[in-house]
């Protein structure tokens, strides 16, 4: 049997591996990632160790409605910065 990944392996093999076709991402929830997580390191906590690798930049975390989505930093989209653009319309 082949070695034990360790967190980041993981997570950018099933960011890869999950996603959805036109999809650069993933749903932590309903992409089944949550509990992969969990039964492949059952002691340990997929949030604590996806937010410790976007600490890292090795990852990208953006909220979305039931969850986050995962993005590998090479692939995740840009956010365009919509609050300068709002004090820009105000004149601020």
């Amino acid at each position: 049997m082949s070695a034990k990944m360790n967190h980041e392996e993981f997570i950018r093999k099933a960011v890869v591996s999950l996603r959805k076709d036109g999809y650069k991402g993933i749903h932590t929830v309903y992409s089944g990632f949550n509990s992969a997580f969990k039964k492949y390191f059952p002691d340990e906590d997929p949030i604590a160790a996806t937010n410790k690798l976007a600490q890292e930049g090795k990852l990208i975390i953006r909220p979305v409605k039931g969850g986050v989505m995962l993005y590998l930093p090479e692939e995740a989209p840009v956010i365009k910065d919509v609050g300068g653009d709002a004090l820009k319309k105000m004149g601020l």
